[in-house]
């Protein structure tokens, strides 16, 4: 009796090595290419020689990203996904101001230690979609996050997000700008410091940490409020005194 023929669709395994292959040449190439930048510069990184240097024929360029911009895309990606690896995250930091120091000089280090790459990931309007910038950025709002559990935020989360940020790209880019005989690191540390007193306050607005200490703090201010009618004062008073009694029962 003949053997069943074999299924043309492939199965899940055969799909897996199959993606495996193509994965393969695809990464061989970005770092190729990640090389050839940080040795030479992006003029440097020209089809030819990225496809020289990975051992294929330029043709599998165009194959695998498309065009030369679809390599570069996958290089700032590449770079990204590195500088999320390199990062440190501490789930309960005992200083929450010193971890955003540590935070931020680590991603001027960063683009200190990789300048072509650092430029190549912040010179592409298209580049905020990565999913590593993404995670990034989440792992950024973690560390806002709890500067506001704990009191310390003095601007709103999402300003604080871009003032962290941009502060840390302007560093890098203006440093990298300015010839080396005249770069002065008192620079960073001015950049980093007006960074923190623009986005953290010198005592915590809320001296106990949890929904009952920021409960009271935001009570404690009402009187001063006039954005709220006198009924929605009223209803918030009400609902902050039963969250700010929450610990006080125990």
């Amino acid at each position: 009796m003949p053997p069943p023929p074999r299924s043309t669709t492939g199965t899940g395994t055969e799909t897996d090595i199959a993606a495996q292959g193509r994965e393969q040449p695809r990464q061989r190439v970005i770092e190729a290419a990640a090389d050839l930048l940080a040795r030479e510069g992006r003029d440097a990184v020209t089809t030819r020689a990225v496809a020289l240097a990975a051992g294929l024929q330029p043709p599998a360029i165009y194959r695998l990203f498309g065009d030369k911009d679809g390599l570069l895309e996958a290089v700032a990606e590449y770079g990204f996904a590195r500088f999320l690896a390199a990062k440190r995250v501490d789930p309960a930091p005992s200083d929450p101001i010193e971890d955003l120091r540590a935070g931020w000089d680590l991603a001027v280090e960063f683009g200190l230690a990789n300048p072509a790459l650092y430029s190549l990931m912040y010179s592409e309007p298209t580049q905020p979609a990565s999913a590593a910038f993404k995670a990034g950025m989440e792992v950024l709002r973690g560390r806002i996050r709890r500067l506001a559990a704990g009191g310390w935020l003095r601007v709103g989360e999402e300003l604080a997000a871009m003032i962290i940020h941009a502060t840390a790209r302007g560093a890098v880019l203006t440093w990298l700008s300015v010839p080396e005989d005249r770069r002065d690191p008192a620079l960073l540390t001015a950049l980093r410091e007006s960074m923190v007193a623009a986005v953290t306050n010198q005592e915590p607005a809320v001296q106990s940490a949890g929904p009952a200490g920021a409960a009271r703090a935001l009570r404690a201010a009402l009187p001063e409020q006039t954005a709220l009618s006198p009924s929605e004062q009223q209803l918030l008073r009400e609902w902050l005194d039963r969250l700010a009694s929450d610990d006080r029962s125990t």
